[in-house]
């Protein structure tokens, strides 16, 4: 709940604890991100350290917002269904840039440009479309936890990988 009177500047809409949450849950990632998991994955060979990344993703159809009581029936059908389809083709993305990166196929690289790509403007237009057209976070029900623990994660994880992607160094040699 928003108690926001005596503030002008601040929309009748405005949920503070929600804003609080993801901007914790973005900070605790970051700190986490920055102390644990990028001193092992900038250690790795490439193809490795990106698949561990991308396997972190192929889970982001847990949870999908097309599933029927997921979410409050008041939410929009159409926010619903585009973030839903849009985390369902980002899992599908990671998913088979795993496989080229375990099977060292030549798109491998290029693969995971393509999820990384989509995946981070996938989440960016997700938390544009809840910030304007979602007045209340309380519409997303059990899946309250997704904007405001998950997708902090989720975009952390996509700076990794572009961190990798974009490391200078020679590529790895095939087995």
């Amino acid at each position: 709940m928003s108690d926001n009177q005596g503030h002008p500047n601040v929309p009748p809409s405005f949920n503070l604890p929600f804003v609080l949450s993801v901007a914790g849950a973005f900070l605790a990632s970051s700190v986490v991100a920055i102390v644990y998991v990028w001193p092992v994955v900038r250690t790795m060979p490439r193809h490795d350290a990106l698949r561990l990344l991308a396997a972190f993703h192929a889970f982001r159809f847990l949870g999908n917002f097309l599933v029927a009581g997921f979410v409050s029936s008041e939410l929009s059908p159409d926010f619903a269904s585009e973030v839903g389809w849009g985390d369902l083709i980002a899992a599908t993305l990671a998913l088979v840039s795993m496989a080229a990166l375990s099977w060292r196929w030549s798109i491998a690289v290029p693969m995971v440009w393509i999820f990384n790509v989509w995946g981070t403007l996938d989440l960016l237009n997700a938390y544009y479309m809840g910030a304007t057209k979602i007045q209340n976070p309380g519409l997303f029900g059990a899946g309250i936890y997704i904007p405001a623990l998950y997708v902090p994660l989720l975009l952390v994880s996509h700076v990794l990988v572009f961190m990798i992607l974009l490391r200078s160094g020679p590529e790895e040699q095939t087995p």
